[in-house]
């Protein structure tokens, strides 16, 4: 029984390394490799499948899933990088569902922070306000935005949002290991 209690602890542990070494490897690099995220994804369905059985191994695919599909019209927009998308992919066979669903609103708003103060310090904040307008404009309209509102272009401001959901990982399985979250 105490053997038991020490696996699933060290499972809570297992998505924040995860997502810390993914981080890390955004931060030196801007990419985020498949010979992480590819082995991320099938240990985080192993782990849950061996410590809930199907119900873990259906919750880690459902993560997954779920993490994928919400982040896929970003990567074919070219507004995330495709090693993002295959994080939160991995991650989301880590948490399943509903715990990605709150680490992805807590990326957002540390990916928002980042981004805000990078274009403030660039100085490029009323540029940064009329790209999104003419991403708005595109959304509406049900066209894409042209390349230089992409990952494409060379001018474009571009934050590691490996680094966003690194943080965002970590601080949630900190409060879930500390009874916090």
């Amino acid at each position: 029984m105490y053997s038991m209690g020490i696996i699933k602890e060290g499972a809570i542990i297992l998505p924040a390394l995860f997502a810390a070494l993914a981080g890390f490897a955004d931060w030196r690099t801007r990419r985020i490799p498949n010979w992480l995220t590819v082995p991320g994804l099938a240990l985080g369905i192993a782990v849950n499948s061996s410590l809930r059985g199907w119900a873990g191994a259906k919750d880690s695919l459902l993560g997954a899933g779920l993490g994928l599909a919400l982040l896929l019209p970003f990567v074919l927009v070219r507004s995330l990088g495709a090693g993002d998308w295959k994080l939160v992919g991995a991650l989301g066979a880590f948490l399943g569902p509903g715990h990605l669903l709150t680490v992805l609103f807590a990326t957002i708003l540390i990916a928002g922070a980042m981004a805000l103060i990078l274009v403030i310090w660039k100085g490029r904040f009323v540029r940064t306000v009329r790209n999104l307008g003419h991403m708005l404009s595109a959304f509406f309209t049900f066209h894409l935005p042209g390349p230089e509102l992409s990952l494409d272009s060379s001018e474009s401001l571009k934050i590691p949002f490996g680094v966003a959901v690194a943080i965002a990982v970590i601080l949630y399985t900190g409060g879930q290991a500390w009874g916090i979250a």
